[in-house]
């Protein structure tokens, strides 16, 4: 595939900066949304003026299923902070916009157009010392309706059986740590207790860990020729079906995006099972 076809996929526009957030920031249209591993320690801290808090372990996850949030509950969460079917979804949050680019997922998997992430998110707002505020906003409730006829976007999800019945023919990026992936530790520090039954990887997987796509200094993702040469160099493509994981899918939501919008790979999945669903499965091969 050459570069400019492999473009044509791409949406780098979906990246917004500090400059454009400054000025949306009274925009009614526009609702910036911030999402975080830890809240408490961060959104109740002081956030972007005007922002709203979407909690990503309570309200992009069922309570119940080991699932993402269900068509009724997104079109709840939707309402509740006050979204309309035009407006603009702008999401940041702490490690890197980590748990941020999960909910851009699992947004667009109920196909929401008009989706954004701040370039950076928390840390490069806080390093340029642009203002926070503890106060908690309150807006009407949206009327964002989902059309129940639209299926969920099946292109960019995959689940365990089309995972174990695609080994060899699909490239499989494992996002996690290297210690993760060798299995010497089976969850990242920051969920000690949050692992599988076993460790290692799944398979045939290639070890590119999520936050290689990022800048150390402010968190913003890298240039587009460094994340090309990035990826490419361990010989993932734009040609081929690709499909990326970690430990419960929100670290591969992150490298999904880089690859899905920012490189413009037209055939990317994420497997949200990731290793808590095949290292505690029964049978299921994997490799140290």
């Amino acid at each position: 595939m050459t570069e400019a076809t492999e473009n044509q996929y791409a949406h780098p526009e979906v990246l917004v900066d500090i400059p454009w957030i400054e000025d949306h920031l009274q925009d009614p249209n526009t609702r910036i949304v911030e999402v975080d591993y830890d809240p408490v320690a961060n959104y109740e801290l002081g956030h972007i003026p005007g922002s709203v808090l979407v909690n990503w372990k309570h309200d992009v996850n069922d309570p119940l299923n080991r699932n993402i949030l269900t068509k009724q509950a997104f079109e709840q969460l939707m309402q509740r902070i006050g979204v309309n079917n035009d407006s603009t979804l702008v999401l940041y949050g702490d490690f890197n916009n980590w748990f941020a680019a999960f909910a851009f997922w699992a947004f667009k998997y109920y196909g929401y157009k008009d989706v954004r992430i701040l370039n950076g998110g928390r840390k490069k707002w806080l390093a340029e010392d642009k203002p926070v505020t503890k106060d908690i906003p309150s807006y009407p409730k949206g009327n964002f309706k989902l059309d129940q006829q639209l299926e969920p976007d099946k292109n960019i999800r995959t689940f365990l059986n089309y995972v174990r019945n695609t080994l060899g023919t699909t490239t499989l990026i494992d996002v996690r740590s290297p210690k993760e992936f060798t299995g010497e530790i089976t969850a990242p520090p920051e969920y000690p207790t949050e692992h599988a039954q076993r460790g290692g990887h799944i398979p045939n997987a290639i070890n590119i860990p999520w936050g290689q796509a990022v800048n150390d200094t402010d968190g913003t993702f890298k240039s587009t020729e460094e994340l090309r040469k990035l990826y490419e160099s361990k010989g993932v493509t734009p040609e081929k079906e690709v499909i990326t994981y970690c430990r419960i899918g929100e670290r591969s939501s992150h490298t999904w995006f880089v690859l899905s919008y920012l490189l413009g790979y037209p055939n990317v999945k994420n497997y949200d099972g990731s290793w808590t669903e095949w290292g505690n499965m029964i049978d299921n091969p994997i490799e140290k």
